[in-house]
């Protein structure tokens, strides 16, 4: 889950890493009043969760109440990389002497964390990587042992800040990774940190993504966190049913027993489209090891309420649970679901019991079920009914 950025910003605080008081807005006027508590030149920030906001006209720097309300009413609606701004942050300004970058994330190639260090920050961290990739440091860093303050001198000489100023950063360096292994992170980011004329070190602007894994038994107060009315309606329909769901872009749903199975069921599909007018795989789902009539059921709810789906392709390989059992899942699923099943299903079973759950739905008869004896021939049967 990623944070917005007061939401970071409140969280930095928390752990005392250095931040310039913020106040939410949701309205100009409230803007307006917002930068008359704060006083001075505030900045006025768009709250969405992606980059590009300076370029884009969402943050606008303002130095009186009138000029911040101003700038809000220009802020307000705009359409971000797709995100439209519904709320922004008014932060204390500050006067800027110089900008670093700084960042702990979750190495999945390597199975432990990095630190990505530069004082070369305020740009898109990706294009000083391709362009300049000597002023970027990358330091590992050992999950067992974290970021102490040897580590976080190592990262701050890597990054070639200079020594009056090596003591500051690591100490924020410090806290920032406390941020990291406290909140169960998988990435902490603030850029840029900054040193303000008066030698201060702030973190100016930040981003937290969190485990959503850790967030139910580790960290319920998470789901404070999350913006439940900027989630896809059909993932948090998903998620609120227990399933493994992720929306795509294209036309044939997916359901699947298994994560690799799953991932092999969407590649499969995508190269079968390619044979059908370009249709692709719909979503994501992987209803775990059980396939019951309740399951079932909630996952073809979940595809099926998606207007973009016009086939379906369920890939079971019975294991544990046996393929009679999900052709009864599966029977059971259309049964409650009734008329809202509409849309033609393709069900390729394989693995235990497998001819017992191809008779169940056989003798079923159901008009929209569709047999594949083998995942390539279900995934050409559905793109082409995708494609009807």
């Amino acid at each position: 889950m990623d944070l917005y950025e007061y939401q970071a910003r409140d969280v930095f605080e928390k752990y005392g890493v250095p931040v310039l008081a913020g106040i939410v807005a949701d309205t100009p006027e409230e803007v307006k009043a917002a930068a008359e508590k704060l006083g001075g030149v505030v900045v006025v920030k768009a709250q969405v969760k992606t980059g590009g906001r300076g370029k884009a006209g969402g943050v606008k720097v303002a130095k009186t109440p009138d000029e911040a309300y101003e700038a809000a009413k220009a802020i307000f609606g705009l359409d971000i990389k797709g995100h439209i701004v519904k709320r922004v942050m008014v932060a204390a300004g500050a006067r800027i002497a110089e900008e670093f970058y700084f960042s702990v994330l979750l190495d999945r190639s390597n199975r432990s964390y990095l630190s990505l260090c530069s004082v070369e920050g305020g740009m898109e961290i990706e294009e000083l990587a391709v362009e300049r990739p000597e002023a970027l440091a990358r330091i590992e860093v050992d999950p067992l042992t974290g970021i102490d303050k040897a580590k976080a001198v190592e990262i701050a000489r890597a990054a070639k800040f200079p020594e009056d100023l090596i003591e500051k950063v690591s100490d924020v360096f410090v806290k920032l990774y406390e941020v990291y292994k406290g909140e169960d992170a998988t990435l902490v980011e603030v850029n840029p940190l900054v040193r303000t004329e008066e030698g201060d070190i702030i973190a100016l602007d930040g981003k937290v993504t969190l485990d959503e894994n850790a967030s139910e038994i580790r960290h319920p107060e998470h789901e404070e966190l999350e913006d439940k009315d900027a989630a896809d309606p059909l993932e948090a329909k998903a998620k609120k049913s227990g399933l493994n769901y992720v929306k795509l872009d294209g036309e044939v749903g997916i359901i699947g027993n298994g994560a690799g199975l799953v991932m092999s069921t969407l590649d499969v599909v995508a190269y079968a489209g390619e044979n059908h007018g370009g249709v692709k795989p719909a979503n994501f789902l992987d209803i775990g090891g059980g396939a019951s009539a309740e399951v079932m059921a909630n996952g073809l709810d979940v595809i099926l309420g998606d207007p973009q789906v016009k086939s379906v392709f369920v890939n079971v390989f019975g294991g544990i649970t046996a393929c009679d059992a999900v052709a009864n899942g599966i029977k059971g699923a259309l049964q409650t679901l009734g008329d809202t099943a509409s849309k033609p299903l393709v069900v390729r079973l394989d693995g235990n019991r497998v001819e017992e759950g191809r008779a169940i739905l056989a003798e079923y008869a159901h008009p929209l079920v569709t047999l594949a004896a083998t995942m390539d021939e279900g995934a050409d049967k559905a793109a082409e009914l995708a494609n009807a």
